[in-house]
């Protein structure tokens, strides 16, 4: 088996076309890393989304709980005991 390359400088010179080999490397490497860090972000947006919306639901639960709370104590009153 033969290396493709004698050096490492013949490896990054890339036999005269280093320019457009390392520039597509870059590229590719930016965009996965572009795309993995905006993957992040959504994830994270999401997370919080999905806790805003069950505090809220956790709010209006309560909320129904004391005003249902608030109508049977109007509706039966308690009489008092000696």
């Amino acid at each position: 088996m033969n290396p493709a390359f004698n050096s490492w400088a013949a490896f990054f010179a890339m036999g005269g076309y280093a320019f457009y080999v390392w520039l597509a490397v870059a590229v590719t490497l930016l965009s996965l890393l572009g795309l993995w860090a905006h993957t992040r972000w959504q994830h994270q947006q999401l997370f919080a989304d999905i806790q805003r919306r069950e505090a809220r639901e956790k709010r209006i639960r309560q909320a129904n709980q004391s005003q249902l709370k608030q109508t049977q104590s109007a509706s039966h009153p308690q009489e008092k005991q000696q």
